[in-house]
């Protein structure tokens, strides 16, 4: 089939939360590049609320893939398989996640599939389930990777230029507004590894630094604690309302600045066009796509992005000067 006859395509790419907001900035390029391709995006139920307002997704489906993995259900799994296959029958399905879950999902979809090749993926056996492949350093950007993939799939460049011009992935569904006249700085405090987290104490001396209105975001009941627990440390800290992931997408668009572990709502600053620092302990900056406002700061720590060592700490090296110095350059261009 001719690249320019790929009229409806099917995006698998499950999670998690950071990886979908990176993924996501393709569809402005696609619809860029021909408008009248349909796109469906295949993720997991927790996601799908996020991508249900992104303008350029014509249809977004989830599968609730924890809950086949706890019930072991074969009735359930086959109801799982019957509804990808009455998607329909798409021109070209995109796997950007490249693992072995996302591949079979893939395999329902539709028979050209495109994927990663065997030697840029951390599973190479899903590979074996697409009819073409893309070849890309497992070790580059994971935002170039998700560009070049779709770019080499449908034939067309998706350039570091056009990156740093994109417009915002996500449309607002709330406007969040501040009275105070202060700066308006948010912190993400949670990660998935203890390890990917930067101490409080130290946060503590970040936000005195500052000196502006902090407001510390949280998404679980110990990150709240945490959150209750910087609050009553220092008063320019302010607990971050209760947030989903929509209006967790608008509370941080009506930030001056983020700073954050390397986590899912720090990525959202980049997605959104908010200046951002991301800090790095056990990962490093090959999880974002840096600009000349989101920058990022990585612990003394080598990091092999091929066997990550979760039990690497060294993000608390990091000092705090440090950080205080990028947010004011970020914040008032010193």
């Amino acid at each position: 089939m001719n690249n320019k006859e790929i009229k409806k395509i099917a995006i698998v790419r499950l999670s998690a939360l950071g990886d979908i907001v990176n993924s996501a900035v393709v569809l402005q390029f696609i619809k860029a590049f021909d408008p009248e391709i349909e796109i469906t995006w295949i993720t997991e139920e927790v996601f799908a609320p996020i991508l249900s307002h992104v303008a350029e997704i014509e249809q977004v489906e989830s599968l609730n893939l924890k809950a086949l993995k706890k019930e072991k259900s074969l009735s359930l799994l086959l109801a799982n398989i019957n509804r990808l296959k009455a998607l329909g029958d798409f021109d070209l399905v995109i796997d950007m996640q490249g693992l072995l879950k996302s591949a079979l999902v893939s395999k329902f979809l539709g028979k050209k599939r495109h994927g990663f090749d065997k030697n840029s993926i951390r599973e190479s056996i899903a590979s074996c389930f697409y009819s073409s492949t893309s070849a890309i350093s497992y070790e580059s950007s994971v935002v170039k990777r998700n560009a070049f993939v779709i770019g080499d799939a449908l034939g067309f460049e998706i350039s570091d230029s056009m990156l740093l011009t994109k417009k915002a992935i996500f449309p607002l569904t709330k406007t969040f507004t501040h009275s105070s006249s202060k700066r308006q700085v948010a912190f993400v405090i949670g990660a998935s590894w203890a390890s990917k987290i930067y101490p409080k104490e130290l946060l503590v001396e970040v936000i005195e630094g500052i000196r502006e209105d902090c407001h510390i975001i949280w998404g679980s009941e110990a990150e709240r604690e945490s959150a209750k627990w910087l609050c009553k440390e220092t008063s320019f800290a302010k607990l971050a309302p209760k947030l989903t992931l929509c209006t967790l997408t608008d509370f941080i668009s009506s930030m001056d600045l983020l700073i954050g572990n390397d986590t899912g709502p720090t990525h959202m600053a980049w997605a959104q066009n908010i200046p951002s620092i991301t800090l790095f302990g056990p990962t490093n900056e090959r999880m974002i796509f840096p600009t000349s406002k989101n920058i990022y700061l990585n612990s003394p720590s080598k990091v092999d992005i091929l066997k990550i060592n979760k039990k690497d700490f060294s993000i608390k090296e990091i000092p705090p000067t440090e950080i205080i110095k990028k947010a004011k350059e970020l914040l008032y261009g010193l």
